[in-house]
């Protein structure tokens, strides 16, 4: 049976409804950076997230071909993440879609390696006849932080966000969004399949101890 991260590390992609503190650990991604409305038909989002599935499942389905990976396993292809903020803003305006600077991810396993990285770019780029050169090999060690499952249209997250950011003050710590830190989402649903109000995503921040004044 093909190991799914979901279902291993429950507590990265299914936290409950309410508020928590969670240390993430260094992982490393499938990454392109981008701008813009996600929205956008023609944006450059719709087309960075293309790229990231063609590059990962030349990966997972390296199991089929010449090219030998060590210590594959089989494994379901983790779901999109994204890296979201804006300039000279702490946080998220949701009304601001067009300021957005993402990077959109796609958790790598443990196995894959930079040059087993280079070596997926080469096949999909010769296979498919497409320039994968803005796919990246990120490694990111996200560190504590508060989360939590937010259950709702993504228009709808400030109302989760301000119930994390609350539930944080309350447990001592202060948020921690910085050029190398970020708003944090993971998609759990098919947004073209999923009804806004039934769509599963998980929202991270990253905090750090408040400062105590003597």
């Amino acid at each position: 049976m093909a190991f799914d991260y979901k279902k291993e590390y429950k507590e990265f992609y299914f936290p409950k409804a309410v508020p928590g503190i969670v240390t993430v650990p260094r992982m490393n991604f499938l990454a392109v950076r981008g701008s813009g409305d996600p929205n956008a038909e023609d944006g450059e989002y719709k087309g960075a997230i293309g790229l990231l599935y063609g590059i990962a499942f030349t990966i997972k389905m390296s199991k089929k071909g010449d090219h030998r990976i060590d210590g594959y396993f089989d494994y379901v292809v983790p779901p999109l993440e994204g890296f979201w903020w804006q300039e000279g803003t702490a946080g998220i305006d949701y009304t601001r879609k067009e300021d957005f600077k993402w990077i959109s991810v796609i958790r790598l396993p443990d196995f894959v390696t930079e040059e087993d990285f280079k070596w997926a770019i080469a096949e999909a780029s010769e296979k498919k006849k497409q320039d994968f050169s803005k796919v990246e090999f990120l490694t990111y060690q996200e560190g504590l932080c508060v989360q939590c499952m937010h259950i709702g249209a993504y228009d709808e997250e400030p109302e989760t966000v301000e119930k994390m950011h609350q539930f944080m003050k309350e447990q001592g710590y202060v948020l921690d969004i910085t050029d190398q830190r970020y708003h944090h989402e993971i998609y759990l649903s098919d947004a073209r399949r999923v009804a806004p109000e039934k769509r599963k995503t998980v929202i991270r921040h990253p905090i750090k101890k408040a400062v105590r004044l003597r």
